[in-house]
């Protein structure tokens, strides 16, 4: 009897629960935590939207899209009204903006004025929506020491396209000389490197991510390299193979738990269907028109707070 790949997601919170030590954390909220684990699930069985809890899909194919611009302002999720990044680049400003009033601290703008006024001036958006040189600005705009400026999602894809047996298709986000600017305004990035790998003419992806919030980010994490895998199997005229996470910190967030057992008790339905325009030949040019999920029949959102 085959098991639902979803289970390996539902046995890895279970795991955290029953083994998980208790660690305090960057953000004060505290977490249950385990050390390197690996789940891996096949692309062609399957897209690996989770279903125990309905996952905000046009967010994650609006974020994937914003890394392969190679940008690093929130401005173009927030005129698209995807709102997952807004609270770090608030809380720099927060930072950097407040008066004293009464004795106490207050912030010069609510978080919804602040975004709002994101989308409304870009010269405001300029200046305070921007997270730093994170994810897409390393993807495709990495500066060698020199000074050269590095596409590393098209260089990965020539490496596909005309060497597919390397062993160093590889994409890194974690460049340590800027870790500190994208601390500033954002977080150092938490799915630091992926690599591809070609047998069969088919396309697989590891991704190795470093920490992993495994009740809100990590059902985020798994559909957008899944997704990104896709695409890139598509451009390079590949079949589907499997994407693979490796994980190092696994935690769950101390304010999460009574939101994990609810999710515990639900069993997996079949997971959707993706499909990508097929006149779509390169990276660059997929809209979220591009994509059309099938089949998708999950329970109910649950929600949660983020610790920022």
């Amino acid at each position: 009897m085959k098991v639902h790949p979803e289970y390996q997601y539902l046995n890895l919170l279970t795991d955290i629960l029953e083994n998980g030590t208790y660690k305090d954390d960057r953000t004060g909220t505290g977490t249950y935590s385990l050390f390197g684990r690996q789940i891996r699930f096949d692309l062609s069985k399957g897209f690996p939207l989770l279903t125990t809890k309905k996952v905000f899909l046009r967010g994650i194919i609006h974020e994937l899209l914003w890394f392969l611009k190679g940008n690093g302002n929130i401005k173009y999720l927030v005129d698209n009204n995807v709102h997952i990044w807004d609270a770090w680049p608030y809380q720099y400003y927060v930072s950097s903006n407040t008066l004293i009033k009464d004795g106490a601290k207050k912030s010069t703008l609510s978080q919804k004025d602040f975004i709002q006024k994101i989308h409304d001036d870009d010269d405001f958006a300029q200046k305070w929506g921007n997270l730093g040189p994170v994810y897409g600005v390393q993807w495709r705009h990495w500066q060698s020491p020199k000074g050269e400026s590095i596409d590393q999602i098209s260089r990965v894809i020539d490496q596909i396209k005309n060497d597919p047996n390397s062993r160093r298709m590889i994409v890194s986000a974690w460049n340590v000389s800027d870790i500190q600017e994208m601390a500033k305004a954002g977080l150092p990035p938490c799915h630091t490197m992926f690599q591809f790998y070609v047998i069969d003419k088919k396309l697989s992806c590891q991704l190795y991510q470093r920490s992993a919030d495994v009740f809100l980010g990590v059902p985020f994490n798994i559909a957008s390299y899944a997704l990104f895998t896709m695409m890139i199997a598509h451009v390079t005229g590949l079949e589907l193979g499997d994407f693979v996470h490796t994980f190092g910190d696994v935690h769950i967030y101390k304010n999460h738990m009574e939101q994990v057992h609810v999710q515990l008790v639900r069993k997996p339905r079949k997971f959707p269907t993706m499909t990508i325009n097929p006149a779509v030949k390169d990276i660059d040019s997929f809209s979220i028109e591009d994509f059309e999920l099938k089949g998708y029949d999950p329970y109910p959102p649950i929600k949660a707070p983020v610790a920022v």
